[in-house]
């Protein structure tokens, strides 16, 4: 049974999630700073269509990237060797998240409704929610963005609308978090695109232990500045 928390209340145990649908945890709640902080610490997100209650999930297994386990294939070294765009971080972060909120191909509606657009630009607001940006010639060309605590990135989403643009813009992140030392993006759920990338499942209760390794007692920065990261 699905536990409904109120906006005082603390997150079921994650032993308590559902396995089907995949992950569910909890229901209720509401998207305050302080909610989604304690949620991204434990290794919980929220995912819910507009005008639904707010979701919360933890799936296991957990899609994740090591940093050091990156893999780039040589199409796409290719692209990036060419250095015909421009990455820029926290820019234009309410366009990525716009962008991101588009219907994809094939589908109707998005998960990035206006109450998660003001929930994590909130976050943004606050140091913890960042954009990585592709411009090519002046036009945001793709990019994604995520929640950053400790050593962790929390990726949430991606767009591109010309080729290769959120892979640029992933490298690129990927480059950074080595050179800061991050052990950990979450990628939250199996994708190909990721998997291609060397994303790969890991359980969640190793999720969770890695968590409280990378988390604990570290802060965050208010803003992301890149260091010029060489792609070879």
């Amino acid at each position: 049974m699905i536990r409904r928390i109120k906006s005082f209340s603390s997150f079921p145990p994650l032993e308590n999630a559902l396995t089907e649908p995949n992950g569910l945890l909890a229901v209720g709640g509401d998207l305050s700073p302080r909610r989604l902080l304690e949620a991204y610490s434990r290794g919980i997100f929220p995912w819910f269509n507009d005008g639904e209650p707010i979701l919360w999930w933890s799936p296991n297994p957990r899609m994740v990237l090591f940093p050091d386990e990156l893999k780039i294939s040589r199409s796409l070294r290719k692209v990036l060797k060419k250095n015909h765009y421009q990455i820029r971080t926290d820019y234009s972060f309410g366009q990525v998240m716009q962008a991101c909120a588009s219907p994809r191909k094939g589908q109707t509606g998005t998960w990035i409704h206006p109450q998660m657009i003001a929930a994590y630009t909130a976050l943004h607001e606050m140091g913890l929610a960042h954009s990585i940006e592709t411009w090519m010639d002046g036009v945001l060309v793709g990019g994604l963005y995520g929640v950053s605590l400790g050593k962790v990135f929390f990726g949430e989403s991606m767009f591109s609308r010309v080729p290769n643009a959120s892979k640029i813009a992933l490298v690129h992140l990927i480059k950074q978090l080595q050179y800061w030392k991050f052990g950990l993006i979450d990628c939250q759920v199996k994708t190909d695109h990721l998997a291609s990338l060397g994303a790969r499942e890991i359980s969640r209760m190793e999720f969770s232990q890695r968590l409280d390794m990378l988390i604990t007692g570290l802060e965050p920065s208010s803003k992301w500045n890149f260091d010029r990261i060489l792609i070879e």
